[in-house]
């Protein structure tokens, strides 16, 4: 395992808000507020959208277990024609390396263990940190060629 996605990458903007549900939509208003400041693709928009709320999601209601009293920490920085963005929750992490695979039939059924699996699919690249309670995804601010 090489560098860690964020060292080199100056986070310019951080919201910190208390680890309740309703302040998901903090995390939505700065997450389109990124992407109409740099112009993202619409086809981009909809993977950073849908990732970035499934992180802030799990950090809300399973890192600090929807205590209000924990921080929910949002940050995001630009660099080399791509946005990387930093999630951190007050809870104490997970095991990110073995998650049951949400596509396996016997899984199909459950309500939850989707997140993870989204975020891996939609981010260009995802790293977690500190025992699973930060994580880091990076989007290239260009839509793909055809």
């Amino acid at each position: 395992m090489g560098a860690p996605l964020t060292e080199d990458v100056h986070f310019t903007q951080r919201i910190e808000f208390p680890a309740k549900a309703e302040n998901l939509a903090l995390a939505e208003k700065l997450i389109d507020e990124v992407c109409k400041q740099y112009n993202v693709p619409e086809a981009l928009y909809g993977n950073i959208l849908i990732a970035l709320t499934e992180a802030v999601n799990n950090a809300i209601h399973h890192g600090n277990q929807l205590d209000p009293s924990k921080q929910v920490q949002l940050s995001y920085g630009v660099k080399d024609g791509k946005v990387t963005f930093l999630v951190c929750d007050e809870g104490p992490g997970f095991d990110h390396e073995h998650l049951p695979d949400p596509t396996d039939p016997q899984n199909i059924e459950k309500p939850h263990g989707r997140g993870v699996f989204l975020m891996r699919a939609l981010a260009d690249s995802v790293e977690f940190t500190d025992n699973g309670a930060s994580v880091s995804m990076t989007f290239s601010l260009t839509a793909p060629k055809e």
